[in-house]
């Protein structure tokens, strides 16, 4: 199988052209467990199906390293707009892409004739309790709402960009035992399809600091339908305004909530080497 691998701010990703011919559906969990396996395969926080749609330009499929597949993934389908325009697969700097949260229109960015940064425009978040998917009575917002994890009490946001996100807030990210509680919340009962966890420090009222344990990944340098909700979710808790410069590991990523109720996403996108591997 040949493929590419490209990241968007640390977030990496194993690129592969499935216009002619897909892989087998039943083995592609088990593909996508070997290949993003960091000691055994390539290594990476996803594996990327490049397809043809009917509906957009392009279609793209998204599997976690456990095997799960992911609706959509912020900083991978920047990444899928630079390889299918460096590639001079189309010619416009305007593409559609076929996810499973939705077709998405992108806006490409360019330098010296390659993509460079690439803006996103993610649609409308969701926020009832039962699109996020959350369990519970009450089908309103779930905004700075209690979650009892291990007998400990976390004020939790929930936002869904197509996949299901927390935000929890807090002071002091460095020492943060990422893992331990993102793990706890991902498999939480409250979440039929698990979720995607987010820990935010708020710098003042346009940047923020975050920290991400992603479903299926585990602790990741960056995830781009995270950096959305975390905005979203900064702005319901009346933390910062709807424009929001946001710093993870990776990189920085700007969040635009506009007054349509519209995400826009604008992040970088580079590729890092090609290759194949026996699957």
């Amino acid at each position: 199988m040949k493929f590419t691998k490209m990241h968007g701010i640390g977030n990496d990703f194993i690129m592969v052209d499935s216009l002619k011919e897909t892989p087998d559906e039943a083995t592609l969990p088990e593909i996508a467990r070997k290949v993003n396996d960091r000691k055994f395969g390539i290594g990476g926080d996803g594996l990327i199906l490049l397809l043809p749609s009917k509906v957009a330009d392009f279609k793209m499929r998204m599997f976690n390293p456990d095997g799960s597949e992911a609706e959509m993934c912020g900083n991978g389908i920047r990444c899928f707009a630079k390889y299918v325009y460096d590639r001079k697969m189309l010619a416009d700097t305007q593409v559609k892409v076929d996810t499973l949260a939705g077709v998405l229109m992108l806006r490409l960015q360019l330098r010296s004739g390659k993509v460079e940064s690439v803006k996103v425009d993610m649609g409308v978040p969701h926020l009832l309790r039962s699109e996020i998917p959350m369990r519970g009575d009450d089908n309103g917002q779930v905004i700075n709402e209690t979650l009892k994890v291990e007998g400990k009490t976390y004020e939790i946001t929930a936002v869904s960009m197509g996949n299901p996100h927390v935000i929890i807030f807090e002071n002091h990210l460095d020492d943060y035992p990422v893992a331990r509680i993102g793990s706890l919340i991902e498999n939480h009962k409250a979440f039929p399809e698990r979720t995607n966890v987010h820990f935010v420090q708020v710098l003042d009222n346009a940047e923020v600091r975050m920290r991400t344990w992603e479903r299926g990944a585990g602790e990741t340098l960056a995830c781009g339908t995270g950096a959305c909700a975390v905005a979203v979710a900064c702005a319901l808790n009346n933390k910062t305004s709807r424009n929001v410069l946001l710093h993870l590991p990776g990189g920085d990523l700007r969040v635009e909530w506009l007054g349509d109720n519209r995400v826009m996403m604008t992040g970088p996108a580079a590729e890092v080497f090609e290759g194949e591997i026996t699957i």
